[in-house]
């Protein structure tokens, strides 16, 4: 084809009684231009332009398999919710809602109204407040407590996590000032106490959230710090990173951490906790309050559909049903149940079963190993699946696909089957 017998956007587009064939028309007959100009061929045009509508309507943000291995997989949108959080979602979201209405007296009210006396209940703590991200959660808690003054932290916490995230970049943006303290693999309480003057805001523990110092290391107790900070008068923020409820090894809790002497702890809706991207305070009902009435915390305010899935998640806790939550339920269960999932899902598509090793991922649980398998299939498969409908998602290793069944729920193994039938 020669760019003289390209047709015109409006004949390549008549007979379709579609409000984006014109547009999506003229998008494939540019790229047809560009394709000869580079000496290609770019075939039937008539069937580019019709997957090019079908394009057009696919949403962008679709439901993806993940066969990865890694539980908490942050380019996957992290946590998965549990069923009772989809259904409050879906409730709110249906038609108005309370959200700052007190229905009691028909006087304005507080979004963070239907979640703190949860997250009291469940920390320990005397108040709480939700914005929309644990490093908002931070920010929020710098600017209020600690603008223009010093915030005490040790080198080895001066953390980087993903997307070039940095302590000492959120620090300066808030307006306080980092005072470093010990050295990268040591730090003692003594240190922080040396460190303090007239003009410290507070003190600050940073989760080492995605990496573990072994080796000649210190680090000193929450309750040592706490002690530090009382006799000064100061407040002590624990930043927790992920933040569990309930008991998870490897992984302190709020109300651990609370019980032990922070003033205040801060930690992630979507990673271990298993509801949406959040970001929780919990603390001294004082030090909330602060934060509350900073100008910042409408601008990081939490929006109702994430609230409504927050508090979904957070009444299975306060039902001791943690089980019923994804996440946790998949750290959880037994590894002959991942090996049967894998048996299954190599009979469907005759594929080889591999041991593997699972990871929590979502900057939790760093060194933790999770006995898990995977369905072996061709490498080739895996650019097909990725683009497939649903995307299925694995790990190509040593000339292999591995479908890890760590993530995957009993339900979709049918789904990934069909989907690798189909590739094939």
């Amino acid at each position: 084809m020669e760019l003289r017998d390209l047709p015109s956007v409006d004949e390549l587009a008549r007979g379709l009684d579609d409000p984006l064939a014109i547009d999506a028309a003229r998008g494939v007959i540019e790229r047809a231009r560009e394709e000869i100009r580079a000496g290609a061929d770019p075939g039937d045009l008539g069937e580019r332009l019709r997957a090019e509508l079908e394009a057009l309507r696919r949403p962008s943000l679709r439901r993806v398999l993940n066969a990865t291995g890694i539980l908490i997989h942050t380019n996957l949108g992290r946590a998965p919710l549990a069923e009772a959080a989809i259904a409050h979602v879906v409730e709110t979201a249906r038609g108005y809602s309370n959200l700052e209405l007190d229905l009691r007296d028909g006087t304005r009210g507080s979004r963070q109204d239907h979640v703190a006396p949860l997250l009291r209940r469940l920390t320990g703590a005397e108040a709480a407040i939700v914005v929309n991200n644990n490093a908002a959660a931070l920010l929020l808690v710098l600017a209020a407590l600690a603008e223009g003054r010093g915030v005490i932290v040790s080198r080895g916490e001066l953390i980087e996590i993903g997307d070039g995230f940095r302590i000492p970049d959120v620090l300066a943006r808030s307006g306080a000032r980092l005072v470093e303290v010990g050295t990268t693999n040591r730090t003692r309480a003594e240190d922080y106490e040396r460190a303090i003057d007239t003009d410290t805001a507070l003190l600050l523990r940073v989760h080492q959230s995605n990496f573990r110092m072994v080796g000649f290391t210190e680090l000193p107790r929450i309750a040592e710090l706490s002690a530090v900070a009382k006799r000064h008068g100061v407040p002590l923020v624990d930043d927790l990173g992920s933040g569990v409820l309930d008991h998870v090894p490897g992984e302190q809790t709020a109300r651990d951490s609370l019980a032990a002497g922070a003033d205040l702890v801060c930690f992630s809706g979507d990673k271990l906790l298993g509801g949406p991207q959040a970001g929780i305070v919990a603390g001294r009902a004082d030090l909330v309050e602060r934060l509350r009435r900073h100008p910042l915390h409408r601008a990081l305010r939490i929006d109702k559909l994430s609230l409504a899935a927050l508090e979904g998640t957070l009444r299975l806790y306060l039902e001791d049903a943690p089980e019923r939550i994804p996440a946790l339920r998949a750290l959880r269960e037994r590894a002959e149940q991942r090996r049967a999932r894998a048996l299954r899902l190599a009979e469907l598509v005759d594929g080889a079963v591999e041991e593997t090793v699972g990871r929590a991922g979502g900057g939790a649980l760093p060194l933790a190993e999770i006995q898990s398998w995977a369905c072996a299939v061709d490498e080739q498969l895996a650019e097909p699946l990725r683009i497939g409908d649903p995307p299925v998602l694995g790990i190509v290793r040593d000339g292999k696909l591995l479908l890890d069944v760590l993530a995957l729920r009993d339900d979709e193994i049918d789904e990934v089957a069909a989907a690798v039938n189909r590739c094939r």
